[in-house]
């Protein structure tokens, strides 16, 4: 295959017009041929800056070295001594503003295709059968981890390599967190990637048990007074949707994105086979500009609605990755920038018949940097709509904080913790992830677990 090192290979997908009707990933990775001539454009950096970029710190140029020499077993290996979900990094990760930022190669040309590389790697191991090594020794000492999203199975994965007997406690009846629940199966496919990556985390000795909500079911203290656990790692994420508190919020037809994306992902709503209601919309309007509102509102988009996102900025601060704005164009989403909800209209029935917006002006920065959105005076019109889908963001569900005696909050209420090791202000528990941060990225919850799973070591070592 010829290679021009300055252009990155380009990566198969799912024709537009075709998967805006399906569930199908859309995305198709590299084979062999192309994975190993995008690896020839590495550099092989003696200082890889791209290492700095990745929030878990993987050794880039060595996994990508075993894969120029097609040694698929050698490049897991080498992923695996710092990521415990390298399939779903390589999918999800926003790797354009992280690692490939970095990349030396991409001062002249394209970055190398870190990501798309990571996912090969992951695919290709999970086909052969390749897994993680467990630890040989055991340190015999017990740490339980609350949630099993991103954060939670990256502290146990890690915990479990050093020798730690670890119980992740998941609410939900399936383990994932907002890999299941929250990106959709378009993106990240929820048997073939997340079942089989809570399998290899289960394959180096973890237990899982789902179904069991801390703060009702049992408490933390209860988990280190009675249970015999030594430590606890929070990694209970940001389950809890805001809104925007407009006239006609709580009628029929609208939803967080929370709520919608939960319906048609863990609980498949968007498979004919599964019984579970959904408000499909003949026209819907997601309100924000997140990856979560693209997520929501491509999943529309296949339920067979027409679809626009209601954003009061312009496309320059857009949140969503460029990439997730890029699909969702291609698949015919409309966006109506600079634009804000002041109330949503209802009929008798209780059910959505509109929405009444303004259009917006960008004005100076505010405390963000962004430049201010402010209404434009008498320039109202109505979308005509039958569903609004509300992604606003998340903020972490009060129940852990509040059943736990000496475990600080700020006024977010996020856990208070120590960033370089997890630690809060309750001895031996420590927390991570979107219940530390709110709602922001897989790949930064893994960096928490990782820098938490250190501090725990450290804590039972002493």
């Amino acid at each position: 295959m010829e290679v021009d090192v300055m252009k990155r290979i380009p990566v198969r997908e799912q024709d537009p017009k075709v998967r805006a009707t399906n569930f199908d990933e859309v995305c198709l990775g590299y084979n062999k041929e192309e994975a190993m001539a995008e690896a020839t454009r590495c550099l092989q950096c003696k200082n890889p800056r791209c290492v700095q970029g990745c929030p878990v710190n993987i050794d880039i140029p060595g996994f990508i070295k075993e894969v120029g020499e097609d040694n698929v077993a050698g490049a897991y290996k080498v992923i695996s001594k710092y990521s415990a979900l390298p399939a779903v990094c390589g999918r999800v990760c926003p790797q354009e503003s992280q690692c490939e930022s970095m990349c030396v190669r991409g001062i002249k040309g394209d970055a190398v295709s870190i990501g798309k590389l990571e996912r090969y790697v992951a695919d290709t191991a999970r086909e052969q059968g390749i897994k993680p090594e467990p630890a040989t020794e055991k340190k015999g000492k017990k740490v339980a981890v609350i949630g099993s999203g991103p954060a939670g199975l990256t502290c146990a994965g890690d915990l479990a390599k050093l020798g730690y007997d670890v119980t992740i406690f998941e609410a939900l009846h399936k383990a994932g967190g907002v890999l299941s629940y929250g990106i959709p199966e378009f993106r990240l496919p929820k048997d073939r990637v997340v079942a089989a990556e809570v399998e290899n985390v289960k394959a180096l000795g973890v237990k899982i048990e789902t179904n069991v909500v801390i703060g009702k079911a049992t408490t933390i203290d209860e988990l280190l007074n009675d249970e015999g656990f030594d430590a606890v790692f929070v990694g209970s994420g940001a389950g809890l949707p805001r809104f925007m508190g407009i006239p006609g919020e709580n009628a029929n037809g609208v939803f967080s994105a929370n709520e919608y994306l939960t319906r048609s992902n863990l609980m498949k709503a968007f498979d004919d086979k599964y019984d579970t209601p959904i408000i499909a919309g003949k026209k819907v309007a997601v309100v924000g500009g997140g990856n979560v509102a693209m997520d929501a509102a491509r999943t529309a988009l296949r339920l067979g609605a027409e679809v626009h996102i209601v954003y009061r900025r312009s496309e320059e601060e857009l949140p969503a990755r460029v990439e997730e704005v890029h699909h969702a164009k291609e698949e015919g989403i409309v966006f109506d920038l600079l634009t804000n909800p002041t109330e949503i209209l209802v009929d008798e029935n209780g059910s959505v018949k509109g929405m009444t917006c303004i259009r917006m002006e960008l004005g100076e920065p505010d405390e963000s940097g962004r430049r201010r959105p402010v209404e434009i005076a008498g320039s109202e019109f109505t979308l005509d709509v039958d569903t609004v889908i509300m992604s606003l963001g998340t903020s972490p569900n009060p129940l852990i904080s509040s059943t736990t005696k000496g475990l600080e909050i700020n006024k977010r209420k996020c856990i208070i913790a120590e960033e370089e090791n997890g630690q809060t202000t309750k001895e031996g528990v420590y927390a991570g992830g979107d219940a530390v941060t709110g709602a922001a990225t897989v790949i930064l919850a893994m960096g928490a677990g990782k820098a938490a799973a250190k501090g725990i070591d450290e804590f039972l070592s002493k």
